[in-house]
């Protein structure tokens, strides 16, 4: 039994680090260029003006030129977004909590 258990701890690990060294799983969101990009390739006709990263790097809130927000956070190894109004932000003193209205999306925290 103690074998086992100790086979399947290796394998994980060896899947963990072949997926690591192939560049699976994706990073953060590096960059303001890249949320601006990202959410407005992802919204039609949503214009970005600026964009605040999460500290780590999990998440994004880029502001648009109609004064409309998208609401960028990991997903696996994608980025998933929302389009959200200004009610929908709320100032925390860890940074924007945006609350989208959507359970499945959940809402996101975008730390300072």
């Amino acid at each position: 039994m103690i074998a086992q258990l100790l086979g399947s701890l290796v394998a994980i690990l060896a899947l963990a680090g072949l997926a690591r060294w192939l560049g699976l799983g994706g990073g953060g969101i590096d960059s303001e260029a890249a949320a601006i990009a990202e959410a407005e390739a992802s919204f039609t006709g949503f214009r970005a003006t600026r964009a605040t990263l999460s500290s780590d790097g999990a998440s994004a809130l880029v502001a648009g030129a109609d004064g409309s927000f998208v609401v960028l956070k990991r997903h696996g190894a994608h980025l998933a977004g929302r389009r959200v109004g200004a009610a929908q932000l709320a100032e925390t003193p860890e940074g924007w909590r945006v609350d989208p209205g959507d359970a499945r999306f959940g809402s996101v925290l975008v730390r300072r």
